[in-house]
């Protein structure tokens, strides 16, 4: 943390207006509202994922307990179960967004977590009545669902992180997401091995979900301004320290939620077009790895459902662990107000795409099980890393529009879990032979090539500096905060971080 008289110092400098406000408490409300979305994203990934391990478990009764039912569903049918869930997902993207912008992002999240939750409760008895076709319905409806999460996310960050703190609350936030996948993967193996089976999978992970709507009804809000109890100086630092002002932020501006959105300038800005396409290529990889992983260790490193599991979460314990390693990192760096932001986006961008472009070449050819606690590591390196990127492209939303982040993540993540819908498919087409290391080659290759290609767009047209169009022109106040911005669209991306945000 830096004076308030370097704060203001920060602002004349960038020719930002300068607002008197004090720092908020070290550990405030928004702190407590940042746990409960680690908890909800938690949450929503455990649901998310549950089926990844219990579908081996459900098709080999051998591999686990053998007193619960088996299905005889091949390599296509697990294909279809596995990216239905992403189906229903892309529809409600955008939509999310736009519903969290005007009606609060607390309800949007409550209702996607509170229905995928019973959805999971179900799911055993689906299987029995209804065999693949009745889950695959029910996965397409829990995507339905849980596509108001991440707009929802962005939306409720947006206003609680200050822009000094917004890559770290924002990371904070999101390692949630992996926290929950190690959770579920870990457990997962043990709990279908043991007298519960395999439908306890997702009894637990059900139940889980709405023991935690409880605790979000009770005590998020929105936003600062909704919070009872916060005090009126850490909502001024939420609201306007190290930032232009929000909308939201001084008496008589209009709230956010009355801005009608601006599309044309949305679907015109090079920026914007750039961090969709980034991604894109990000969600292949990562849910190409998500959905395969147990597959692969089984049919390839040999490795039973027992030990899949725990073996399946290491990646995502990585991850968890290097979001904040990075978080560390960040703050190292940006001391002195020296790193631009821009850099700083890109550097961590970079790490998390391109260090596990070259884990997954290596992991190409690895062919044989004796190669077991190598392809394990360069696995863990594939994935781990990748939790830069939330220095990176998955931070660039709120950079980029704070009044609209919630629509362009729903914008973006709609685009991009279509990879996640045809990423798995594509395995299933290309893995003819489970047991072909070959086979699995191309998978890997065709993945980091997206990696690659995504990073590189990014270094080139990625920007962070906020767009004209964040502030509509027709509001006098905001248009003199930003009378600097130029008509192409962009800014001085070289200022020190701190000047805009630190990560």
């Amino acid at each position: 943390m830096f004076g308030l008289s370097d704060c203001c110092d920060c602002l004349q400098r960038s020719g930002y207006q300068q607002i008197s406000v004090g720092h908020g408490p070290r550990f405030g409300v928004r702190h407590i509202q940042c746990i409960l979305v680690f908890c909800g994203l938690a949450v929503a990934y455990a649901l998310r994922v549950n089926l990844s391990v219990a579908i081996v478990a459900m098709t080999d009764r051998n591999a686990t307990n053998p007193d619960f039912e088996e299905f005889d569903w091949d390599e296509s049918i697990k294909s279809y179960l596995l990216s239905s869930f992403f189906w229903g997902y892309v529809v409600t993207q955008v939509p999310g967004g736009y519903l969290s912008h005007k009606y609060g992002a607390k309800f949007t999240f409550l209702w996607g977590i509170l229905i995928c939750s019973l959805l999971a409760l179900l799911t055993p008895f689906c299987a029995e009545i209804g065999g693949w076709a009745f889950v695959l319905a029910l996965r397409a409806t829990q995507g339905l669902c849980q596509g108001m999460i991440f707009p929802s996310t962005h939306t409720f960050l947006s206003k609680w992180a200050p822009a000094e703190e917004r890559g770290r609350l924002v990371t904070y936030c999101y390692s949630g997401a992996q926290f929950g996948t190690v959770i579920m993967l870990t457990i997962s193996g043990f709990i279908a091995s043991s007298w519960m089976g395999w439908p306890s999978i997702f009894y637990i992970s059900g139940f889980g979900g709405l023991l935690w709507c409880i605790f979000w009804y009770l005590y998020s809000y929105s936003t600062p301004a909704d919070h009872p109890t916060i005090t009126q100086n850490e909502r001024r630092y939420i609201e306007t320290f190290g930032q232009p002002r929000r909308q939201s932020s001084v008496g008589g501006r209009r709230e956010s939620s009355a801005m009608r959105t601006p599309w044309c300038q949305i679907f015109t800005s090079v920026p914007f077009l750039t961090l969709l396409i980034v991604h894109c290529s990000n969600n292949w990889g990562f849910w190409t790895l998500l959905t395969e992983i147990p597959t692969y260790m089984k049919n390839i490193l040999g490795i039973d459902i027992r030990n899949n599991g725990p073996l399946s979460a290491l990646p995502y314990f990585a991850m968890t662990v290097l979001a904040f390693l990075f978080i560390f990192v960040a703050d190292i760096l940006n001391r002195g107000a020296a790193m631009p932001l821009a850099f700083s986006r890109k550097l961590f961008n970079t790490l998390g795409m391109w260090i596990p472009m070259v884990a997954l070449i290596g992991l190409g050819y690895i062919t044989t099980s004796q190669s077991t606690k190598l392809a394990i590591t360069l696995l863990t390196v594939a994935v781990g890393v990748n939790a830069a990127t939330y220095l990176g492209f998955q931070v660039n939303h709120i950079d980029l529009s704070p009044n609209f982040a919630g629509t362009l993540m729903g914008l973006t993540n709609c685009a991009a879990n279509i990879m996640s819908i045809i990423a798995p498919l594509s395995v299933g087409l290309i893995v003819t032979d489970e047991e072909n290391p070959l086979q699995w080659r191309r998978v890997f290759y065709l993945t980091a090539g997206f990696y690659f290609l995504g990073n590189l767009l990014f270094l080139i047209c990625g920007r962070t500096s906020p767009r004209t169009w964040n502030f509509p022109a027709t509001d006098p106040d905001s248009h003199s905060d930003y009378s600097s911005l130029s008509s192409n669209d962009n800014l001085n991306e070289t200022e020190p971080l701190q000047q805009h945000s630190s990560s």
